[in-house]
C-alpha cells in the first residue's frame, strides 16, 4: 500500500499557502522552521509533486500545490468533523461551538437566542463572528466555523441547509414623505433607492425585490443597517430594510416611517447552514429549532406592523403603524 500524507504535513502546507513564509508559518503551527521545512520535503515525496517553489526571500505555490491546498483543507474539515462528533456523541450541545452570523442578522436575532441557550445548554460555549456571507461560508467550508446563520437566497453549494423562518422587506422613508410612499415594489423609484454597500446579501435581496440586476449608483452606500437608517432619515433616498430590525430598539429614536407592500411583497428566508460532513447533528437541529421558535415569539405579531421601531419620542412609526393596521 503506498504511503499517504499525514494531517501534520497537510495541516504546514496550508500555512505555508497562507503566509507564504516559511518562519511566519512555522510559528503559525507552532513548531520550527526545520520541522516545517521537513515536513513540506516528506510530502513532497511522498505525493511525487513538487508544491512549493523556494526562493531566497520568496515562496510562491505550484498549481499543483494551490490544487492540494483547497484538497488538504476539505479533508482537513472532515478530519475535525470526526474527531468533534466523537467527542459529541456522548452529550451534544456541549463544549465550544463556532457560530458565523450575519451583519444584517446578528443584532436581531442574537439578543434573543443567546440567552435562551446559556439557560436550556449550560454546558455550551458559543464563539460568535460577524461578518459577510461569503466570508462566513469560506470560514464554514475550511472548518473554522461550525454553523453560520444567513439570509437566503444565496448559492450555499454543497452545503447542508435548514430553512427557518421568512420575513419581509419594509420600505422606510423620512417622516415628512409618509404621505407619497408606494404600496407596490414595482412602484419604488430605483433613482431614490439606497443600498448596503458591495457583500451584503441584503442589497441583493433588494435588487432582486425591486426587479433590479444592477443599481442605479450615485456614490451612496452604506456599511450597515443603521446607517442605511440614517441615510434615509437624512432625506437622501428611501431603503428596504427586514422586518426584524423594524422591531428592534435600533431605529427607535430616527424620524422614519414604514410600509408593508402589497403582494408579492419582497421577503427573504433566514437559514442556519453546514458542512455536508457536519459531526454536530443533533446540535444543528437543535440550534435551529431554537431560532426558530425565538423568530416565531418576536415575529408572529408582525403580519400588519411595520416593527417596534419607533419607541422614541421623535419617530412616528407607531402611528404609522396604527394606520396600516387599520388600512390592512
Amino acid at each position: 500500500m503506498s504511503a499517504l500524507p499525514s494531517l501534520r504535513q497537510l495541516r504546514y502546507l496550508i500555512a505555508v499557502s497562507e503566509k507564504l513564509n516559511f518562519t511566519q508559518a512555522a510559528e503559525s503551527c507552532f513548531v520550527t522552521q526545520s520541522t516545517l521545512s521537513a515536513g513540506i520535503k516528506e510530502l513532497e515525496a511522498t505525493l511525487g509533486a513538487h508544491l512549493v517553489e523556494r526562493e531566497r526571500h520568496s515562496v510562491v505555490m505550484t498549481p499543483i500545490g494551490i490544487e492540494i491546498v483547497d484538497r488538504a483543507r476539505s479533508l482537513l474539515s472532515e478530519a475535525e468533523d470526526l474527531s468533534e462528533w466523537a467527542r459529541s456523541a456522548a452529550e451534544p450541545m456541549s463544549g465550544l461551538l463556532r457560530l458565523g452570523v450575519i451583519p444584517t442578522v446578528a443584532p436581531f436575532v442574537l439578543p434573543t437566542v443567546l440567552p435562551a441557550l446559556r439557560q436550556r445548554y449550560p454546558s455550551l460555549r458559543l464563539a460568535l463572528r460577524e461578518d459577510l456571507t461569503s466570508h462566513l461560508l469560506t470560514r464554514l467550508i475550511a472548518g473554522q466555523l461550525d454553523f453560520a446563520l444567513i439570509a437566503l437566497p444565496y448559492d450555499t453549494g454543497n452545503l447542508q441547509v435548514k430553512r427557518l423562518f421568512d420575513e419581509e422587506l419594509r420600505l422606510i422613508a423620512p417622516a415628512d414623505r409618509e404621505g407619497d410612499m408606494p404600496r407596490e415594489i414595482g412602484k419604488v423609484d430605483p433613482d431614490e433607492l439606497l443600498l448596503l454597500e458591495e457583500g451584503h446579501c441584503l442589497r441583493g435581496h433588494t435588487l432582486g425585490g425591486c426587479g433590479l440586476r444592477e443599481p442605479r449608483t450615485r456614490g451612496m452606500e452604506a456599511t450597515s443597517l443603521f446607517t442605511l437608517a440614517q441615510m434615509v432619515e437624512g432625506g437622501l433616498g428611501l431603503a428596504l430594510l427586514p422586518e426584524m430590525s423594524l422591531r428592534s430598539d435600533i431605529l427607535s429614536h430616527m424620524k422614519l416611517v414604514s410600509r408593508r407592500f402589497s403582494e408579492p411583497r419582497p421577503r427573504r428566508t433566514i437559514a442556519l447552514v453546514a458542512r455536508s460532513s457536519n459531526a454536530r447533528q443533533e446540535s444543528f437541529e437543535r440550534i435551529a429549532e431554537l431560532i426558530a421558535a425565538q423568530a416565531s415569539l418576536h415575529l408572529s405579531d408582525s403580519t400588519d406592523a411595520g416593527g417596534t421601531a419607533g419607541r422614541g419620542p421623535d419617530s412616528h412609526l407607531n402611528e404609522h403603524q396604527k394606520r396600516e393596521r387599520k388600512a390592512s
